[in-house]
This record gives C-alpha cells, sequence and structure tokens, in this order.
C-alpha cells in the first residue's frame, strides 16, 4: 500500500473518532480567549496519542511538533482554531451547544477535531517522511487583536520556525467532498468602526431647541457611504457597512445621542489607512458642522489574507492527488476576514476550504448562524488531506 493510501484509509478508520472529538466542542463551546476546557482537551489528545504539547500561549492557544526522521531538515505548520461565537444555538441534537448564548456557528469545533486526526495520522507516519509538522491549536479568531497575532508575538513560529503555514476552513457553500482553493489576494482586511454622535436633546416638538443626533447619524450614514463609491478604486474591492445604532429616545424625545457601529473591509494596505482616516475626518467635520460632534473609535483589526501562489500551487496540487483533480476547485475572493492574514503578513501561507454542504441532509445554512452545521462526512477526509498536503510539502525543497 502506498503512503497516499494508508494516509487514506487511516484518515477513513479514525474518521468516527475525530466526530466524536468534533461532537465534544460542539456541545462545550467556549467563547474567544476563554477556551481553557477546549485547550486541556486538545494537550491531553495530543499526549495520548504521543505528543509533547506546550500549552498556554496566548493565554489558552496550543503547539506541538510531529518530528520525522531528520526533523531538522524542513518546518511546515498547521494551524486550527479553537474559539466559538456568542450565539444561541437552534439546531436539536444530541451534541447541541450546552452553554446557553454561546455556539461553534463558524466551523472552529470541526477545524480542531481534524488537525488533532490529522496530529494521529502524521505521528502513525513518522518514520515515512522527513521534517517536522508544527501543530497550532489557536485561540481567539474571532475577536481583535485575534489570536494569530498574539501567538506571532508570543513566538509560536519560533524554534523551530516554518517555512510555510497551511490553514483549512470549511465552506458551507461548498459541497462535502470538494476541496476550494485561491491564489494570491484571498480575504479583506477587518477594522471595527464606532461612532458617538453627541448632539443636545429635548422634546421632538421643539426641534429649534435641539442639535439632533438623529439627524446627524443619518446624515453621516448615507454621507460615509462616498468613502467607498468616491475615494476608494472601483478596481479594489472595499466596503463599509454599518449594523448597530442605538438612539434611546422615544416617538417625542430627541436622545442627546447615538451610538453607530460598523466594519470597514479593504483589500489593499494603503487604501485601509487612507480609508479610516477619511471616515474619521469625514464623521466629525460633518458633525461639527451640522452643529453636534462625533467621537470616533478605531478598532484595528485583521490585515488581508493572501495566499502565497507557489505553496497554494503545491497544496492544491496534494489535493488533487488526495480527493481527484474533479473535486478541486477554484473560489472567490471574499470580503470576509479571517485572523490567518497575520501568519500570510510573516511566511507563505496557504487558506484553503473544506466542501461541509449537504442538501440531501438539509445542511446548507451559512457560518455564523443559529441553524449553522456541516456534513460531518467531510471529517473523513480533512484529517488525512491535511497531513497529506505537509508530507508532500516537507519533500519540496524549492520556492
Amino acid at each position: 500500500m502506498s503512503l497516499l493510501q494508508s494516509i487514506k484509509q487511516l484518515s477513513q478508520d479514525l474518521s468516527g473518532e475525530v466526530i466524536s472529538w468534533r461532537r465534544h466542542f460542539h456541545a462545550n463551546p467556549e467563547l474567544s480567549f476563554e477556551e481553557h476546557q477546549t485547550a486541556s482537551f486538545v494537550a491531553h489528545t495530543l499526549r495520548q496519542i504521543g505528543l509533547q504539547p506546550r500549552e498556554g500561549i496566548a493565554g489558552t492557544g496550543v503547539v506541538a511538533l510531529v518530528e520525522g526522521r531528520n526533523p531538522d531538515k524542513k518546518v511546515i505548520a498547521l494551524r486550527a482554531d479553537m474559539d466559538a461565537l456568542p450565539i444561541r444555538e437552534a439546531n436539536q441534537s444530541s451534541f447541541t451547544s450546552t452553554k446557553e448564548g454561546v455556539m461553534h456557528a463558524c466551523g472552529h469545533d470541526a477545524h480542531t477535531a481534524s488537525l488533532l486526526g490529522t496530529a494521529r495520522i502524521l505521528h502513525t507516519h513518522r518514520n515515512q517522511f522527513e521534517g517536522t509538522v508544527k501543530l497550532i491549536f489557536q485561540p481567539g479568531e474571532e475577536k481583535n487583536p485575534g489570536g494569530a497575532s498574539l501567538m506571532i508575538r508570543e513566538g509560536a513560529l519560533l524554534n523551530p520556525k516554518p517555512a510555510g503555514i497551511i490553514g483549512q476552513h470549511v465552506m458551507p457553500l461548498l459541497p462535502a467532498g470538494k476541496i476550494g482553493f485561491r491564489e494570491g489576494m484571498y480575504m479583506a482586511s477587518s477594522d471595527e468602526i464606532y461612532l458617538r454622535v453627541i448632539g443636545k436633546g429635548g422634546h421632538a416638538a421643539a426641534p429649534d431647541l435641539l442639535v439632533d443626533p438623529v439627524v446627524i447619524t443619518a446624515h453621516l450614514i448615507i454621507a460615509l457611504q462616498q468613502i467607498i463609491s468616491r475615494n476608494a478604486s472601483p478596481r479594489q474591492p472595499s466596503v463599509l457597512s454599518f449594523g448597530k445604532i442605538i438612539a434611546n429616545g422615544a416617538t417625542n424625545i430627541v436622545p442627546d445621542e447615538v451610538q453607530i457601529a460598523g466594519t470597514f473591509r479593504a483589500m489593499n494596505e494603503e487604501w485601509r489607512e487612507d480609508g479610516l482616516q477619511k471616515i474619521t475626518k469625514m464623521a466629525e467635520q460633518l458633525a461639527s458642522g451640522m452643529g453636534g460632534r462625533c467621537e470616533v473609535t478605531i478598532s484595528r483589526g485583521y490585515p488581508y489574507l493572501e495566499n502565497d501562489p507557489h505553496l497554494t500551487r503545491r497544496a492544491r496540487e496534494a489535493a488533487e492527488a488526495y480527493v481527484g483533480k474533479e473535486n478541486v476547485v477554484d473560489i472567490e475572493l471574499t470580503l470576509g476576514s479571517e485572523d490567518f492574514a497575520f501568519y500570510s503578513h510573516v511566511m507563505p501561507s496557504c487558506f484553503y476550504r473544506l466542501g461541509t454542504r449537504s442538501e440531501a441532509k438539509g445542511i446548507t445554512s451559512y457560518i455564523h448562524t443559529p441553524t449553522f452545521d456541516i456534513d460531518e462526512d467531510a471529517l473523513a477526509i480533512g484529517p488525512g488531506l491535511m497531513a497529506w498536503m505537509a508530507i508532500q510539502e516537507l519533500g519540496h525543497s524549492g520556492s
């Protein structure tokens, strides 16, 4: 039996255990940077496999090494994220979230379980490849400043330093059994915009005595769209959206202030900086011109994510060998964001998609929704695929 066939068979054989891990994580979700039980489970499982995990990186991060023959020859990193979202689950199953208002609605439970399966496969075949695979179980992908940035800051990519890093993410738009890749620019930067529009409230029937922050806010929301439509290059995707407005007045009461929250997305760091400055300047000056004022707070998020063309091409070739060329597809650029982007700015990176959709099973909900789920058949593919990618990359000597 070839190494490829052996890995595929072991991945299939382990699928029941990987699914049980995923269901455990799903039933016991933990929010960003609070993944204490998850990290403990991961570390315990890695020790059972025969590895020596390092815990407590960036609070709850876990790193482990799988060393093959000649471990210093080359190092490749594999990453999974562990945190859940503040969403109340609407699914009903034997492994529905047991924590009110907390849910694995982005597939991080599947990512973590899959990488544990990959660890088992790599450790089993450690005498059949050269080099080292660094396994990174990362906290806080869903919350600024992003667990990836903290893992990098605390040395997760050092001692030993990988030549590149590969990340896997579920994709509910892609059928289970399909794998998606995109070279180059893939995902957007993401910054949170908070505006506090301050005026002078009072009785709604006496507008001449007020500085109405609600009216200022209405003008602001429309005017700020010009940042995109008349300042951003039409050749450069960008989005500014506001999803939260709080004006605690009444039918006949104008409040003293209005709070607005939104997100700014870009695919270019220069435009990102320029856009944020323009948003700040316009908000402050428009509010001032209407007699009020606006306090602007920007929570810096993640940079754009760029897949290294060479590493991504090799990963794609490995996937084609693993699942068949007909099951590997191109995916489109997205204005979604991911903190894996931080890795892509410090080393060659590949962030690919694992299909998890099943029309026949009714598994079609998108990520970050209360009904999100995955077709667990994908967990028979994910662990072995990632192991095969890592081994193939370790065997590659050039760029």
